[in-house]
């Protein structure tokens, strides 16, 4: 059956699911959404009214964790998840270190203030937040980061999800203008770009810059410019909103 992704390609999370998808050589159609302008029918697919939002004809999978594991048990090879016991639940844990803490210290306190609040709701981004994000949040998580990431090739010798769902974070950080400061994690630093320039993230991220910085009302023009395997239609809106709260 025919795989739809709904999310926008400079979501973290949406970007997971694609490279995933980009690995495993699935065929898949993209409705390059922000959860903020989704309509009343992507509210009723996902009722948090996050994204990715996986459709495999009348199947409906929410969370990229979720979605990514179920690429995994349907298109086993190439295998994303290590063998052995011990390193898959350590994979598992370094993506949801990445889906949670990671992100709410570069996604949340940082892009979102920087980005999402003045170009997508013409807010007034909260210097506050941000400076703390920069001065203890992230340093806190590179800290952590800077031990567990391996010196060359990956965590657990070939690429995983765990791989994926780190350099994805920075990825999107990037688009704020963040960098890690490769004189204080090198380590870090030189894993994320080392992920980063890996085939799928280099072909998706043609399509991101494409669209970058462009109002959300202009990007699905842009993406199909750029021959992005979009949907014939789509579930935004052209009024954005918030979503629920975190809770």
């Amino acid at each position: 059956m025919a795989l739809t992704v709904i999310g926008n390609y400079v979501s973290p999370y949406v970007r997971k699911v694609l490279v995933c998808m980009e690995l495993k050589g699935l065929d898949y159609t993209v409705d390059p959404i922000a959860p903020f302008v989704g309509n009343d029918a992507f509210e009723r697919i996902s009722p948090l009214r996050r994204i990715p939002v996986l459709l495999e004809g009348e199947r409906v999978f929410n969370d990229s964790s979720v979605i990514c594991q179920y690429l995994e048990d349907t298109h086993p090879q190439p295998a994303l998840y290590p063998t052995d016991p011990v390193d898959r639940a350590r994979a598992r844990w370094l993506e949801e270190y990445a889906d949670t803490a990671l992100a709410d210290a570069l996604i949340w306190r940082f892009f979102y203030q920087k980005a999402i609040r003045r170009h997508v709701f013409g807010e007034t981004p909260d210097e506050g937040v941000v400076q703390e994000a920069l001065a203890m949040h992230i340093p806190r998580a590179l800290d952590y980061l800077e031990g567990e990431l391996p010196t060359r090739g990956f965590l657990f010798q070939a690429l995983s999800i765990a791989d994926i769902a780190i350099a994805c974070m920075f990825r999107t950080a990037s688009f704020a203008r963040f960098h890690i400061d490769a004189e204080r994690w090198p380590r870090s630093a030189a894993y994320v770009a080392r992920v980063l320039a890996l085939e799928p993230f280099c072909r998706l991220a043609a399509l991101e810059d494409a669209m970058l910085r462009l109002p959300l009302a202009e990007q699905r023009a842009a993406l199909a410019a750029a021959g992005a395997p979009l949907t014939a239609q789509s579930l935004g809106t052209a009024t954005p909103r918030h979503g629920l709260p975190r809770g």
